[in-house]
Order: C-alpha cells, then structure tokens, then sequence
C-alpha cells in the first residue's frame, strides 16, 4: 500500500502516479466510477473492466441501509458480493446523512437521523462509520466528517470543521483490517484560513491519502477552483489527492492542472439515464431529442466506444423513447468510455511532457 509519485509538471502543479492497493495498481489521475448501492448503475463488472475502470465507489449510508453491512460481510466483503476483484474506495456516509436524512440530530459522537427509506431511527458516526466500512473490506476507506452546505457562514462552518476534525480523529484510532488505507477528508466550505487549518490539522494525523470535500455542493466553480489552490500546497506530496464529487470533464481538468489525483461524480452515468451523451469537447448532446429520429451517425464520430462503433442516434434514441433498458446502458458505456479515456489521455500528456490546461481542453477533450 503506498502512492508513488512519477512525474510532475514544470509549469504546473499536476501529476502522474501509482497507488497500490491490496486488490491492484491505480494509475493516477483517475476518475472512479460510482457504484453506490454496490454496482455501478446499468453495468457489470466485466464492462467496467473492459472500459478500462480501475477502482469504483461504494456507500457507506446507502449499503448499512440495505442490504446491511454484515449481510455484505458474510459474502466475501464488497468484493466478494459484487464479484468486482479491482480496488474500491468506500465514501463514510457522512455527506448522505447530511443530503438525505429526513430528520437529523447532531450529538458529540456522530448524528442521529431518520432513514429516508422508511424513517427508522439509526445512528452514524466515525465509530460506526469505519465499522461498516470494515465489513465492506474495501481498499480505501474514508474518514466521516460533515458536511457544510453552501452558502455558509465563516461561523457556522468554522463550528462544522472543529467536529469534524473531531470525527476525523476519532475515525483514524479506529481499527482497519489489513490491507485497508484511510484517508482525510479537507473541510472548511469556501474560506481558505478554514480551509488551510483543516489541511494542516489532518496532515498531523498522518492519513493515508487526503480528500477534498465539500465542494459541488452549488458554490461557482471559481470558488471550487481556489479551495483546490489554497490546499494542494499545503497536503503532502507524497500521498494521494482525492477531490471528491466533481465533476464535469472541464472540472476534472482543471482541478488536476492543480495538483488532484482522483475524481469520482455521477455525472456520466446520471446524464445517460437522462438520454445525454458526453461528445468530443466536454459537451453533450440530448440523443433523446427529436431532432436525432433520423440521424443515423454514432454519438460521435471520434468516439471509438461499443456504443459508437454499432449504434446511431436514431437507434438508441428510439430505445430511449420506448423505454428499452439497451438505450440507457449503451450511452452510460459511452459516458463512462469518455471519462476514463479522458483520464488516460491526461496521465499520457502529463508524462509526455505536453500537458497545458488550456490546450487540452481546447483540442483533446
């Protein structure tokens, strides 16, 4: 388990690397698909792996829920149950309690809340937290924290930081099993004295990795973008970046223009159950549209995806339209196709020595 740094750019602050897990190599940048209820919505592990994915997400709140964390256990932890062999990262549930609790009350040790499924009484805390993300077994776990919305005040979020600095302690004295890692996540919402005390406190609890959260919560990107530049100096250079829930392809470049290693989003797989397809430039097209009814050309020509080398428009949009599962599936294959040859294409660029923020958004997304 360790992240080897390979090369960084001159200009800028972003990087090639290697995590090593106990279930594979992750080549970094990377873009993690999100398997939130222990699959990867309209995929199996077998396309996942042909699309090149090497490292999904899981859910903590989503998972305890249902079907349990000990039911997972039983099977092998989320590797076993999901017949998935590469590395996982678990999310602490920590943004979930926060985003879909009915009722939620917050006490020293964690939060209680009521289910959004049937409105049960449960309780989730670091403690707990790292328990089922123990049962889970996944390779990466995340400290729990909690989460600030936007907009906040610099009280109410320098109040937010001190528990979770807390909680983030708490949740570093917990036990691991073996071949587990642990990562920070950075707080603070959208201040940076917030945001460099968070860095510089987790640093001293020596995570393995460290996160930025919080953010793509509505703030503007400009705000995004300077939380990323205000903490990325202050984080190790020796261990993993993780920002977390961003984002769009755009996003995803100019945050590792700034020094970040991992992205996760739903994003790509959310759009193509809207009947959206990321096209070459970072936009999309609504292939559901009527205008598509006879457009019998890929989703983009300079797409070298199943979904594009043996469908048209037309085809997939009526799917769409007649509610067959095919539609859905092929254009998350193509998303999800976009995303993870996006990420190789900016490793191959940074450890070229060609990588320029502008430029690649402009002429190779």
């Amino acid at each position: 388990m360790s992240f080897t740094l390979l090369k960084s750019t001159a200009n800028n602050s972003a990087r090639a690397g290697i995590l090593e897990t106990a279930h594979g190599v992750i080549e970094t940048p990377v873009f993690m698909p999100v398997g939130t209820r222990a699959s990867v919505k309209a995929m199996s592990p077998e396309e996942l792996e042909g699309l090149g994915a090497s490292i999904i997400l899981g859910n903590t709140y989503h998972l305890m829920l249902k079907p349990g964390s000990e039911i997972i256990k039983e099977a092998g932890g989320l590797h076993g149950f999901a017949s998935w062999n590469r590395p996982i990262l678990s999310d602490s549930g920590g943004y979930q309690v926060f985003s879909l609790a009915k009722l939620r009350k917050i006490k020293p040790d964690g939060v209680e809340f009521a289910s959004h499924i049937d409105g049960s009484k449960l309780f989730l805390g670091p403690v707990e937290s790292i328990k089922v993300q123990r049962d889970l077994n996944t390779d990466i776990v995340m400290a729990f924290d909690e989460c600030t919305p936007y907009p906040c005040s610099h009280k109410d979020a320098l109040k937010s930081l001190e528990l979770t600095t807390k909680w983030e302690t708490m949740s570093r004295e917990q036990k691991l099993n073996d071949g587990q890692m642990m990562f920070g996540i950075v707080q603070g919402a959208t201040y940076q004295d917030l945001r460099i005390k968070s860095a510089e406190d987790l640093k001293k609890l020596n995570f393995d990795g460290y996160a930025i959260g919080g953010l793509s919560v509505g703030e503007p990107e400009k705000a995004m973008m300077e939380c990323v530049e205000w903490v990325t100096p202050v984080l190790p250079e020796n261990k993993p970046r993780y920002l977390m829930g961003v984002g769009l392809p755009h996003q995803i470049i100019k945050a590792v223009a700034r020094g970040i290693d991992m992205f996760d989003c739903v994003i790509p797989t959310r759009l193509a159950r809207h009947g959206s397809a990321f096209i070459k430039g970072g936009t999309t097209i609504p292939v559901k549209a009527g205008r598509f009814s006879k457009d019998f050309t890929p989703v983009d020509p300079h797409c070298s995806c199943y979904c594009c080398k043996n469908f048209s428009k037309a085809y997939i949009r009526h799917l769409l339209n007649v509610g067959e599962i095919l539609g859905i599936r092929l254009l998350t294959i193509h998303n999800l196709h976009f995303y993870l040859n996006m990420m190789k294409n900016l490793r191959e660029a940074i450890l070229n020595d060609s990588f320029d923020e502008k430029n690649f958004i402009k002429n190779v997304l």
